[in-house]
């Protein structure tokens, strides 16, 4: 399917978006080969493929809710500018 000018102008009227006029023929270019590309899914057999009810289908893995440390709090604190025993070191913000 080919777009002319026209086309892309009421696409961009209906999306409220403003084009400028020497992007609208090359924005038809593109647009016209999207829907190409598009088109040519049509060519696919899908005569043996059962529709999907669902993309997921599936239950998410779960875990315990466990607060922790991380296992390394060492490298944490390796990151901080200053650390007093196994804690951030912070300035004092409240007389």
């Amino acid at each position: 399917m080919a777009l002319d000018r026209a086309t892309v102008e009421r696409i961009a009227a209906l999306a409220r978006i403003d084009i400028a006029g020497e992007e609208r023929d090359a924005l038809a270019g593109e647009l016209s080969a999207i829907l190409g590309w598009v088109e040519t899914l049509n060519e696919v057999d899908t005569e043996d493929v059962a529709p999907m009810t669902s993309v997921g289908g599936h239950k998410l893995p779960w875990r315990d809710d466990v607060a922790g440390d991380g296992g390394y709090p060492d490298r944490v604190l390796a990151n901080a500018p200053d650390a007093v025993g196994a804690f951030f070191a912070v300035p004092k913000v409240v007389e």
